[in-house]
């Protein structure tokens, strides 16, 4: 990759196998399968397929809280995907998920067996499908949806953008990371304004907007993710920071944070979830 600030992107762009970087080995610009593979399939109703990403931790902490519900239809496998060791271009996934993403879900409950991608449309799927976190008055339901999809398109900017840049990008530019610290702060401005007034993200009731968002801006505030705390002054935002652990204190939110989880506190740590019983 070459190191010249002065770069002149070329009239043509052609792939540069030798991207760098933390995770330059699993991006490419064509989409499909690389190897065949074919994914296990557990005995409970629906299958996951993820790791412990925010966005994979959005989905294990949302059926978390079903089955502490009493929700038995919510029981699930949960199968580890390594998506540095690029698990998620074997045929099997991308017939799940052509996007190569995590998370991907099948629900084996229905006939066909139906694959749901993308970590917000498989809050949206199981809220609507246990009728749970998803408010049904049409204002509140609207504004539950609004910030939902508002963190769907602003956590890009967070990881991709801010989290790229000044951590796993293979040198430091000033210009892309003052960019992207911009958006950080804005958005987290953005979050502690409506949060001086909300107990949650659209009031007193916690839902999927709550499920969606905490992974990514909770982690952010409390656990110093991208190493980015001070820099961030993330501490600042007290009203992110109350709402992140009054989250935390959820039993549910604790068992979801652990799936699929391959580094950090071993103590913390559960590879795979096929019972509720792996927890102890």
């Amino acid at each position: 990759m070459p190191d010249d600030h002065n770069y002149a992107p070329p009239k043509v762009w052609k792939w540069d196998t030798k991207l760098g970087g933390t995770w330059g080995k699993i991006n490419r610009p064509i989409a499909g399968a690389t190897h065949k593979k074919e994914l296990p399939v557990g005995k409970h109703p629906l299958q996951l397929y993820s790791l412990a990403t925010p966005n994979g931790v959005k989905v294990t902490i949302m059926l978390e809280e079903l089955l502490a519900l009493g929700h038995e239809g919510a029981e699930y496998d949960a199968w580890l995907i390594e998506i540095d060791q690029q698990h998620q271009f074997g045929s099997g996934f991308v017939e799940l998920n052509p996007n190569s993403k995590i998370p991907t879900m099948q629900d084996r409950s229905i006939d066909p067996p139906t694959r749901v991608f993308e970590s917000g449309a498989i809050l949206l799927y199981l809220a609507e499908k246990f009728g749970e976190f998803l408010p049904t008055d049409i204002s509140e339901r609207a504004e539950c949806i609004s910030w939902l999809f508002w963190q769907m398109g602003a956590a890009p900017y967070l990881g991709g953008g801010f989290g790229h840049f000044y951590a796993y990008a293979p040198e430091k530019y000033e210009y892309s990371i003052n960019r992207y610290t911009m958006e950080v702060k804005r958005q987290l401005d953005l979050l502690d304004k409506n949060l001086s007034r909300r107990r949650f993200l659209c009031g007193d009731e916690y839902n999927i907007a709550d499920i969606a968002t905490y992974p990514w801006y909770g982690y952010l505030v409390l656990h110093d993710s991208y190493t980015a705390a001070e820099f961030l002054d993330v501490a600042s935002y007290e009203n992110i920071v109350r709402w992140a652990r009054n989250i935390e204190e959820r039993p549910a939110v604790s068992r979801g944070r652990r799936v699929n989880k391959i580094i950090g506190n071993e103590k913390y740590r559960l590879r795979e979830r096929h019972d509720a019983n792996d927890f102890n």
